[in-house]
């Protein structure tokens, strides 16, 4: 199933749907924990401090909009609050595990230089990905005249993309090489992600 089908199917739905933005909310609240898990405080800078409180701001916002929908209740992030719980809690730390593979495999980092490295390529990706997915899904949400809005994200996750092609373009004059491998990595992950997504679904409708 195609991104826009996808969530053509979800926005239609209420309940789908706010299990949708409640997945969108565990991943961007994974996001912001990894970040503030992988920082050393003696060498935080403004860009990562900055990186994991706009993380867990949309966190929150995601699933502050699942108010605007009706007689919907997503208290947690429980499995039965999800959608396609499994793909959608791993999906971001296998791109993480990979890339640090790949990283230690081909640049032979460890340690600090590691966790800064992958947290670079790790971001740099799921905002070249967030840059695909949230407009294809604001312009769904416009058209069918929701009161949902994911304008203010957007913005922000473009912010987060420029920072990273800046800090890259500093760790290595290979930086568009490494990065597209990391970019392989991800797509392989993202298109499971949307498969699991579309089983769920299909199996939602022939329940309701």
């Amino acid at each position: 199933m195609e991104l826009k089908e996808l969530i053509k199917n979800i926005v239609s739905d209420d309940h789908i749907h706010a299990r949708f933005l409640n997945t969108l909310s565990l991943q961007e609240n994974i996001g912001a924990r990894k970040i503030s898990a992988n920082e050393l405080p003696e060498t935080s800078t403004y860009m990562v401090l900055k990186h994991a409180a706009e993380e867990h701001r949309h966190a929150f916002y995601l699933k502050k909009q699942i108010g605007k929908l009706s007689s919907t209740d997503c208290p947690t992030y429980e499995p039965d609050y999800l959608l396609a719980p499994y793909s959608s809690k791993y999906y971001l730390n296998k791109l993480d595990m990979s890339t640090s593979r790949y990283l230690m495999d081909h640049l032979r980092l460890k340690g600090a230089k590691l966790k800064f490295a992958a947290y670079l390529l790790v971001t740099y990706a799921i905002e070249v990905r967030a840059d695909l997915i949230y407009p294809v899904y604001q312009e769904i949400l416009n058209n069918s005249g929701s009161k949902v809005s994911v304008r203010s994200i957007i913005l922000e996750e473009q912010g987060h993309l420029e920072e990273m092609t800046a800090q890259l373009k500093i760790f290595s004059p290979d930086w568009e090489f490494h990065a597209s491998n990391i970019i392989s990595i991800e797509k392989n992950l993202y298109q499971g992600w949307i498969d699991a997504l579309a089983v769920a679904i299909r199996k939602e409708h022939q329940f309701s």
